[in-house]
């Protein structure tokens, strides 16, 4: 049908507007379709120059909006097919608009065109009206925005990469169940072991050994040696003492050279020739280099400076985190190799980044240490493959990171048996996760201080309590005194075990008393004087006699429940309450 408009400009438009269903629609599509699209060509209105009457040449032009013809008229009088009667297969400026959902706005930052289409008749508008104004049919408007290319997801990238090179499964996956799964693994030999005394302190924190095909995020502040960790344990897992022999493992760098690394590895005397170096920030890059190697292990240093081509934002965004993790973990499950990821942390000491980084991986270490202190501790804060109460204890050297066989060296002073100093300093034993610490907690009473009391590494409300039950109980004269507490190597104390050395190294420097070499205070104190028990005495005395410690002070009620432990030289002291425990330990021979 040939429409011929020759009103004025906006009356032409309109009018085109409400009629222009009738022209080249594309073939209608069945609604059962969430999404079909409707192609406009962009030359179906064009703007063209019109008279109102053509015969009259008297008139003046005006401009307005026609429909091209399908066909058209010559000055002969006869009829020759319209250009723009163009088949749409072959159209290659065409506006694409696909449907979305039921009409609800779709949420997201950038703009895009929708329009509303009727679903009967086609008739489209720019904004929705309850019924379509062409037949009016009632709720027959669809909302359709216009289609962009999606971006390829980290799924699909790694999907990708691996169905290339992986065996091809004819059969589909069905449900397994739990008694088949571990049929034929061999438990003991299932993790990848980590052999000498530094495998060993890792291997503790990951619970036991290296998991295949497990995702490992390693955070911790700058500078505070992550680097140097994986590239340790990279050396470990391509040398292979304990797995048969070596086997490549690839480390990946997106903020240091391979010129860099390497003489961080030659500094640290790594030698193995199955540590392959790259720099490159493209997980699609990454993935494909990883195909040409058997690999055994991936490091990825960082996951903030990798990205992933065609996903929205720059590398270290919420999305490209994502998305690049989620590829990652795919080619691990896939693949059953273990890769490392090195993250980033915020100013508050969070992993940088969306917080579901941290659901998404398996494992998730915290490396910690003081900055102007050589000591390091790696803590495992998720883990999915074993306990999240173990901690590593590492000392930082010219030559990498060195496992600490005693870690209670790190907070304990040399003390000298002859020493007056030694007032006020008093040994305790605290636990975190499964492994048992001794600190030295150091008290300094001052009479007439302007400063009535002052602590560092105890809470004070706790400490406050303390010297209250002292006063009170123990009758110490410790009101006109300021009272200074500290815990050494900036250790904070957040159990009550250590209740009872706070008591014995404020009444030691109260009485200008030195506390006798090789002894331990283990007990928490109760308001009404009374030392009571705490959990894991056992494992607490067995660390104190270990380390040779000649004498233990501990609540009377666990004295029963300790008495089948083999201490060695180490005696036992029993104590009900303070009085009694001053009575013991200041007492003059």
């Amino acid at each position: 049908m040939q429409l011929k408009v020759i009103l004025p400009n906006m009356q032409a438009l309109r009018t085109l507007h409400f009629h222009k269903h009738l022209l080249n629609l594309p073939p209608k599509i069945p609604l059962s379709h969430l999404r079909y699209t409707i192609i406009c060509h962009l030359r179906q209105f064009h703007f063209t120059s019109r008279h109102h009457f053509p015969n009259d040449s008297t008139d003046v032009a005006v401009q307005g909006w026609a429909a091209p013809p399908a066909v058209r008229e010559n000055p002969n009088g006869e009829n020759v097919p319209s250009k723009s009667t163009t088949n749409y297969s072959n159209v290659s400026k065409a506006r694409v608009y696909e449907v979305v959902g039921n009409g609800n706005k779709k949420k997201g930052k950038g703009k895009t065109k929708t329009v509303w289409v009727c679903s009967d008749c086609g008739y489209d508008d720019g904004q929705w009206w309850g019924i379509c104004k062409q037949c009016n049919g009632v709720n027959t408007m669809k909302r359709f925005s216009e289609g962009v290319e999606r971006p390829m997801s980290g799924f699909e990238v790694s999907e990708n990469v691996t169905r290339s090179w992986l065996p091809h499964q004819s059969v589909r996956a069905m449900p397994t169940k739990l008694t088949d799964v571990n049929k034929g693994i061999n438990q003991s030999n299932w993790r990848i072991p980590l052999s000498g005394l530094f495998g060993a302190e890792v291997g503790r924190v990951l619970g036991g050994g290296l998991v295949p095909g497990c995702l490992v995020l390693v955070g911790g502040d700058p500078g505070v040696g992550k680097s140097t960790l994986l590239l340790q344990i990279a050396a470990i897992v391509a040398e292979g003492c304990d797995m048969g022999g070596p086997a490549p493992v690839l480390y990946v760098s997106g903020e240091e050279s391979v010129e860099q690394i390497g003489n961080r590895a030659d500094r640290m005397r790594i030698g193995t020739d199955e540590i392959f170096l790259y720099a490159s920030t493209d997980i699609e890059d990454i993935l494909e280099k990883a195909q040409t190697l058997s690999l055994r292990a991936l490091v990825i240093d960082s996951i903030q400076t990798v990205y992933l081509r065609g996903v929205t934002g720059s590398a270290g965004g919420l999305s490209q985190v994502k998305e690049c993790t989620e590829a990652l973990l795919r080619f691990a499950k896939k693949t059953n190799i273990p890769v490392f990821l090195i993250g980033h942390v915020t100013k508050s000491g969070e992993i940088a980044g969306p917080r579901v980084l941290e659901h998404i991986v398996d494992v998730v270490l915290y490396m910690e240490g003081e900055k102007y202190s050589s000591h390091r501790l790696l803590r495992s804060v998720k883990n999915r493959f074993g306990s999240t109460d173990e901690l590593g204890v590492f000392e930082m050297s010219q030559s990498g990171l060195q496992a600490v066989s005693n870690p209670s060296e790190m907070f304990l002073s040399e003390q000298q048996s002859d020493s007056e100093f030694l007032a006020g300093l008093a040994v305790t034993v605290i636990m975190d996760g499964s492994r048992a610490f001794l600190i030295e907690i150091q008290a300094l009473c001052v009479a007439g201080s302007s400063v009535s009391r002052q602590v560092n590494g105890v809470q004070a409300g706790r400490a406050e309590m303390i010297i209250s039950v002292l006063i009170k109980q123990a009758g110490l004269k410790l009101q006109e005194n300021g009272v200074f507490l500290n815990v050494v190597s900036g250790v904070s104390l957040s159990e009550t075990a250590g209740d009872l050395a706070v008591a014995a190294a404020i009444c030691s420097s109260f009485l200008e008393f030195p506390l006798p070499m090789g002894i331990a205070f283990i007990g928490e104190i109760g308001l009404g004087g009374e030392i009571r028990t705490i959990p894991r005495m056992d494992k607490r005395i067995n660390t104190v006699a270990k380390l040779g410690y000649k004498k233990c002070i501990i609540p009377k009620s666990a004295e029963t429940s300790l008495s089948s432990l083999d201490l060695g030289d180490t005696e036992i002291v029993a104590c009900r309450n303070l009085k009694e425990m001053i009575n013991i330990v200041f007492r003059k021979h």
